[in-house]
């Protein structure tokens, strides 16, 4: 839900200062965000060339798809011999959460109408965690812009060298280079697990994913371990109930 904005069109309570140094400071931490990351695009070429994707399919999901974890998650389940429909329905369901980013981003950057479309391309986890952290609306789209162009540039550049080089390498499952896209977004994403909520759904999730990997074709127990969150949100909301009518009994009773 948007909030007000005044006549300059930015949402109440963002502030839209900042310049100098404060712009120098973000500048250099989304520097840091995209580098870091972008690099582990070389991981993604040489995994997906070595499950039998072409250079030219490799780059391109790159380009066009451009969030690490479905893409991993697609090759990985492609190399594992699962069914394309149910790989990508996998990689589709990872990628969803970045829509929910939009929802927030686009409150927080209000970009112009024209922009928006180019901007959703950018709508990923490193992006959102870089503008999230950001106190004004300006700094909030610098991070934004230099996370989303410095981690865009050189994840299709390492992506390119990784397809070219797949063959070069040889067994790329010797050099376990598949699990660090992986890696990357596990370091990213366990920061943002803070409630016991949240770890009772990540930890469900896990068990179920990795449980059903031997039984079921690849692709498929991620779309499993993605029940993991309505059936956690399901059990403590039976809880609240639960302890609420205590609380309701025990005041009735004095």
């Amino acid at each position: 839900m948007a909030g007000r904005r005044d006549g300059r069109g930015l949402r109440a309570g963002v502030p839209s200062g900042g310049g100098g140094k404060a712009d120098a400071a973000v500048v250099r931490d989304a520097l840091g965000v995209g580098v870091a990351v972008g690099l582990s695009g070389f991981a993604f070429g040489v995994t997906s060339a070595g499950s039998g994707l072409t250079v030219l399919q490799t780059c391109a999901l790159s380009l066009l798809v451009f969030t690490g974890a479905s893409q991993f998650a697609l090759v990985g389940a492609l190399a594992g011999g699962g069914n394309p429909f149910a790989a990508a329905a996998g990689a589709f369901f990872l990628g969803v959460r970045n829509a929910f980013y939009g929802l927030r981003l686009s409150q927080l950057l209000a970009l112009p109408r024209a922009v928006r479309p180019f901007a959703a391309q950018w709508v990923i986890d490193e992006t959102t965690a870089v503008a999230l952290a950001q106190p004004t609306r300006r700094s909030v789209r610098i991070g934004f812009t230099v996370t989303g162009l410095s981690l865009y540039v050189l994840w299709n550049l390492t992506t390119l060298l990784g397809a070219l080089g797949a063959e070069a390498i040889g067994d790329t499952d010797a050099w376990g280079l598949d699990a660090a896209g992986p890696a990357v977004f596990l370091a990213l994403l366990a920061p943002m697990v803070r409630t016991a909520l949240e770890r009772v759904v990540a930890g469900l999730a896990v068990v179920l994913g990795l449980g059903l990997l031997p039984v079921l074709p690849g692709g498929v127990p991620v779309l499993v371990a993605a029940l993991a969150a309505p059936v956690a949100l399901w059990v403590d909301g039976r809880r609240r109930v639960r302890t609420e009518a205590g609380r309701d009994v025990a005041e009735e009773k004095r």
